[in-house]
Order: C-alpha cells, then structure tokens, then sequence
C-alpha cells in the first residue's frame, strides 16, 4: 500500500498551513493535530502511515510524543518524522534514540519534503511486502507442522518428557512414542553400574542383551537388514522393524530416531542430576542436623560447667570470708589470699565470655550451612 495518510503536528498553524501547502498536489489525507496530547488522541480515530512531528512543544515535546507512540502496540509501526528549526547531531541521535525513523530541518524546501515523504513511501511499501514474505512463510511452516502427524508425535513427546522426573517413566514414554510410529524396540539404560531394560514386547531377548554389551561403544549408529541400533553414554535404543522398500521413509524415520534419542538422553541426564542434586541436599541437611545436635550437646556441657565453677567458687569465697578472719593472718597475708581468690574468679568470669564467643561462633556455622543447603 503506498503512502496515503499523513498526521502533521506543530503548535503553530502557520507551519502547519506551509505543510498543507506543500502537500496539497499529492494524493494524501493530511490531518492536522496542534499539541502531543492532540496527537494521540487523533491516533485513535486516525490511523495515519506517517507522522510529521514538531520537536519544541509546550507542555509535551515532540520527543515524549514520539516515546508513546512507539511504546504503544497498536502504534508502534508508525513512521515519525520530526520537524524541528534545531539540527545539531545531538538533536538528531535524541530523535533516533526515542525511535523517529527521520529527520527533516526547518526551514525546508518544497522539494525536500516530498522527496523525504517519497522515500518513506517506498519503505512502507517494503515492509509490507516483507511483512507478507513472512507472514506466507510461517503459515507455510505451521500448515506443515499441522499436517506432519510425525512431527507432531515428536514436538507432543518432547513436552511431555519436559515434566517427567522418573528414569521408569521417561522409558515407557519413549516406547510409547515409537510405538505410535509403528516401531517395535528395545532399550537400554545405564545408571552408574545399573542396567535396566525396556522393551515394546515387554523383554528384550538374550540375543538383544548382548548385542546391547558389544555394540554400546562402538559407535553412536549401526544399522543391519531393517533393524537400526543407536547409542548414547546413557542410552541404547534397537529399533526391529524399520521401513522397507521406502528409501525416503526410512532415512526419515531414522532421523526422527536419532533426535528423539538425543533428546531422550539430555532428559536422562537432567533427571539423574536433579537426583543427584536431592540426595546431597539430603545429605548436608542430615550434616546439618548432627551438626546442630552435637553444637547443642556441648553448649549443654560447657554450660553446666560454667554453672558448676560458679557454686565452686561461691562456697570458697564464703569460706574465705567467714573463716579467714579468726585465723589470726595479718592483714598482707589477708590480702594476698583475697587478691588471689579474685584473680581465680575474674578468670573465670573471662572463661564465661569465651563460652560466649564459642556459642556465637556455633550459631553463625548452623546459619552459614542452612543457607547452603538451601541453595
């Protein structure tokens, strides 16, 4: 669609009067909006292509008026241009920073004008039909997804693993998954030194074991007559009955094969670290809770030591005091064992702080593991 709608704002009519001038050969609809407020009220009822916009406006400027046209979904694709009588380089980058697709400076020849409205012209109509190119190109890609029911099998499996955290489960999903395309398989995971083994028929045979055993490092794909063999660190898939007497099908089926294997590995590993991950969270918080017991149990005996330091020294204080008066001491003598007796309890009193500082240390331990284990 070429250029047909044009929205000019300025707060003069007079250039507002010079642009309808300037336009008035072409075959355009031009508005006219006299504020920014104006401006996007008009955008409601009219749907200009592009919008010819004053920069120096009282009470909204035009680069405020361009930001909410651009923030605005169901304005956001229209072409600014700003009008403005001030074309230094940083006037302009301001103007392409709040998304104004150009710029033309004040005052401006006839000739220019329209030339740069031409040439908005022709980008218009460039993005439409770049718009339309990609439009008939994902409704090409969405009709053949619609109709491929194998890629719809696939693209439905792999949502569905996405929720599953169980090695048994994740297995008998992708049985289910080969089975819808007809295949009968058999499979093998490993786990540590764990083997377990799944199979569309329900066992696999002594025959599929062991080819399982010699084939499970040999190469990631092996193929044999109608039978195809696919392995990962994790994961070994035998597929008994691929297409035949349909080459193009059979290189199809076997490429489905190898990504829904792939994927089916990724999400193995992702159940078996998040295993992983809750077995060593059960582990610390098991540290944490011996840890915790055994800080409770020391605290408690470090306490009742302290207690029983405190009747000691409080029944030897009480002696000194009732009996040393009628030993007939001297008073140096009197105040040597005075001295001393309180120097024993001001250690004491700084065992008491250390205990303190052990159990403050205790806490911030328990804290610092709690935190850990959260994470």
């Amino acid at each position: 669609m070429a250029l047909q709608r044009i929205l000019a704002v300025d707060d003069e009519p007079f250039n507002l009067e010079i642009i309808e001038e300037i336009l008035e050969d072409l075959d355009l609809q031009l508005v006219t909006a006299e504020s920014g407020p104006e401006c996007l009220e008009v955008l409601e009822s009219f749907s200009p292509q592009v919008v010819l916009l004053d920069v120096s406006m009282p009470g909204m400027d035009g680069y405020e008026v361009c930001r909410q046209i651009k923030a605005n979904p169901a304005t956001k694709d229209i072409v600014v241009m700003f009008v403005s009588a001030r074309g230094s380089v940083e006037e302009r980058m301001e103007g392409y920073s709040v998304g104004a697709e150009d710029y033309i400076v004040k005052p401006f020849a006839h000739g220019e004008l329209k030339s740069k409205l031409s040439n908005l012209g022709q980008i218009l109509l460039e993005k439409e039909s770049l718009e339309q190119q990609v439009e008939d190109a994902t409704s090409t890609a969405f009709s053949a997804m619609a109709t491929s029911s194998e890629m719809g099998q696939i693209v439905n499996y792999i949502e569905q693993i996405g929720q599953i955290d169980h090695v048994t489960e994740l297995a008998q999903a992708l049985i289910s998954c080969l089975s819808s395309f007809g295949l009968n398989c058999n499979m093998e995971l490993r786990i540590d030194d764990d083997r377990q083994h799944f199979a569309s028929s329900g066992l696999c045979s002594p025959i599929v074991l062991e080819l399982f055993e010699i084939l499970k490092s040999k190469g990631r794909l092996h193929e044999f007559q109608n039978r195809i063999l696919v392995n990962y660190e994790n994961l070994s898939l035998l597929i008994l009955n691929m297409p035949e007497n349909d080459e193009e099908k059979h290189g199809r089926i076997r490429d489905h094969i190898c990504f829904i294997v792939s994927v089916t590995e990724q999400q193995l590993l992702s159940i078996l670290t998040r295993r992983e991950l809750q077995e060593q969270q059960q582990n610390l918080s098991e540290v944490i809770s011996m840890v915790h017991s055994k800080f409770t149990g020391l605290m408690s005996l470090l306490d009742d030591n302290r207690k029983h330091n405190e009747e000691v020294f409080r029944s030897l204080q009480e002696q000194f005091e009732s009996r040393i008066p009628t030993m007939g001491l001297d008073e140096d003598q009197e105040v040597f064992i005075f001295t001393n007796v309180d120097q024993a309890i001001q250690n004491s009193v700084a065992r008491e702080e250390s205990i303190t500082k052990v159990r403050t240390a205790f806490a911030e331990i328990e804290a610092d593991l709690s935190l850990i284990n959260k994470k």
